[in-house]
């Protein structure tokens, strides 16, 4: 099956496609359409982001439902607003010669009453993300009870984000004879539990190996010390003049932060995450998709639904919590038939994750070094010849072309040449002549990694901290929790250990004084916090338990004896799927900015 007429579509769909200038079905959409098109089941499609999975299931919906009747036939659940707009989007331009069709977007952000009212006008598509559809159905704004498709689009996702109780929800007001389709990058436990609860002896295609990454993209990891992570990210941009780029933090406060330096330093980046206004995530995209911005500072829920195919890098500035998580980051370039790049910045104490990705993504990531200055150099002068060689002559400037040959009539072309090249090369020069080396070696690692793999050496101090695991802690929790209150990098606390109620973590000795000073009495959510030196630095595990029990802190609350524990869940994390149930509120949040500055630095 070569082309679309082969798979069986009407010709309304087949004219559809012939406007949007496809010209050959992807993998995906070879194996999917025939089948939901010719069957009533159910359907299991794994594929990587990219491939073209929204006509794989958008074209057979649109084939089989009914555009004259105003009853809801169709829904489409996806874990974002951005992707539940591009899904909209999409479906409304596959559909335009199906005449009386309705497809409306139902999401968190916009107004519940115009999206009531848009459903009530006979919507017989509805795609929606399941935080804003279980608020409509729990206030009878929409009726799903006579739907025969249900689609679950990025499904693992969306289970990923804490989305698994709404989506439960809002299949049990759907009729039990319908036909589901998940189509997921993934097939984590979780996509499975949903396939075996909410589906009958489902047909399962994949396109690939399951979890694998497209092969159009190239996976490249750079060495580092954990303090030059940021300095790598702007040299491999330097390395990349035309770069376009996603660059992935784990956290908000992390996404901006970068997003921010490298505004400064005169890159033109964005930043994009759920602190944003839904106006502020539009800008942003827009200015992406003009490319106004050429590193785009996102965390992995904000990134969720970008539809721009052009995207010639993805940087990983943080390893994502989820391995399967890298899957859906490198999914952001390489697509469309196109090859990109998904490079990753690592510690040493982080390799061991790499070879856990290359274990599900059944892919090999090539170890490469961060260039030096003078091979920035080269590639800059480089580029630069090549787009003057290229560039079309303007003729009006042919009227000042007597001025500018006096000014230099005495001046040779090699001359000439050095001092217009020298404009752009003396800059980088100047900048880079005596950059160090940021390169650090697998078998020597770096300080960081070191302390992280010997428990701890002298320059590091050792403190006991009165919460843990009954707090709703556990190591990575707390460390976030640790480096926001004390406004640290993400690298300055480490060896965090989490106790039942009790806990220790390590910090550079010259910032025992802040730590101290900010935890003196200390209260968060109306409780005593204490931190105190511990007295064994290294931190040893049997020695931290030792100091733990010694010190009468199994089971008890220092500085708050007296007062009755608080319920696990009111403290930090509300519950153990607090990183959950931030996604899911970073979802259904306003997403993106990008700020303006003026440059210290020109870039292009």
């Amino acid at each position: 099956m070569n082309t679309f007429q082969d798979l069986g579509l009407n010709n309304d769909l087949l004219q559809a496609i012939t406007d949007l200038g496809f010209t050959k079905p992807s993998e995906v959409q070879q194996k999917a359409i025939p089948l939901l098109i010719e069957s009533e089941g159910d359907l299991v499609a794994l594929a990587q982001t990219g491939t073209g999975k929204t006509a794989a299931f958008g074209f057979p919906m649109l084939q089989k439902i009914d555009v004259n009747s105003r009853t809801t036939q169709g829904l489409i659940l996806s874990p974002t607003r951005e992707l539940c707009l591009q899904i909209t989007n999409e479906m409304k331009l596959y559909g335009k010669y199906c005449n009386g069709l309705n497809v409306v977007a139902v999401y968190g952000g916009s107004s519940i009453t115009d999206q009531a009212r848009e459903v009530k006008r006979g919507a017989q598509i509805i795609v929606a993300t399941p935080g804003r559809m279980k608020d409509m159905i729990s206030r009878r704004l929409v009726d799903i009870s006579k739907i025969e498709y249900a689609v679950l689009d990025e499904a693992d996702e969306m289970l990923n984000m804490g989305f698994k109780e709404d989506i439960t929800d809002i299949l049990s007001h759907t009729p039990t004879d319908k036909s589901t389709w998940l189509f997921s990058a993934t097939m984590p436990k979780e996509v499975a539990s949903i396939a075996k609860n909410f589906m009958h002896q489902p047909q399962e295609i994949t396109v690939g190996n399951k979890n694998e990454s497209t092969s159009n993209v190239s996976h490249e990891y750079y060495l580092v010390n954990a303090r030059d992570r940021y300095q790598a990210l702007k040299r491999l941009a330097d390395a990349n003049p035309d770069i376009f780029s996603v660059v992935f933090c784990r956290t908000k406060r992390d996404t901006q932060k970068v997003a921010e330096q490298l505004i400064e330093d005169g890159y033109n980046a964005g930043a994009l995450h759920g602190d944003l206004s839904q106006n502020q995530r539009d800008l942003v995209m827009n200015a992406f998709r003009k490319n106004q911005i050429q590193m785009l500072v996102a965390t992995d829920v904000a990134a969720r639904g970008i539809d721009v195919d052009d995207v010639t890098h993805v940087i990983n500035y943080q390893l994502p919590d989820e391995i399967e998580t890298y899957t859906h980051r490198s999914g952001r370039t390489g697509r469309a038939g196109k090859t990109g790049v998904s490079m990753v910045i690592v510690s040493k104490s982080e390799v061991r994750k790499i070879k856990s990705i290359e274990r599900i993504i059944k892919k090999d990531f090539v170890k490469k070094d961060i260039p030096n200055g003078m091979e920035i150099c080269e590639v800059q002068l480089m580029s630069l010849a090549n787009k003057i060689h290229n560039t079309e002559i303007n003729h009006e400037i042919d009227k000042y072309l007597t001025n500018i040959n006096e000014m230099f009539e005495d001046t040779t072309k090699d001359e000439l040449i050095k001092k217009f090249f020298s404009v752009e090369f003396t800059r980088f020069f100047n900048y880079y002549q005596k950059a160090k080396n940021l390169n650090v070696s697998e078998s020597t690692g770096d300080r960081e990694s070191q302390r992280d793999y010997k428990g701890g050496k002298n320059d590091s101090t050792r403190y006991f901290i009165n919460v843990g695991n009954k707090d709703g802690f556990d190591w990575m929790k707390l460390k976030d929790f640790l480096k926001d209150q004390l406004d640290l990098g993400r690298d300055d606390v480490f060896k965090v250990e989490t106790k039942d109620s009790f806990s220790f973590f390590n910090t550079e000795n010259e910032l025992r004084e802040k730590v101290l000073a900010h935890f003196t009495d200390f209260k968060h959510d109306g409780r005593f916090v204490n931190v105190e030196v511990s007295e064994n630095r290294g931190g040893g595990r049997r020695n931290d338990q030792k100091r733990g029990d010694r010190n009468g802190f199994k089971g008890r609350r220092s500085g708050s004896d007296s007062r009755p524990r608080r319920s696990n869940s009111d403290f930090n994390s509300k519950s153990s799927d607090s990183r959950k149930s931030s996604r899911r509120s970073e979802s259904n949040s306003g997403n993106s900015n990008f700020a303006q500055s003026r440059p210290r630095r020109s870039r292009r």
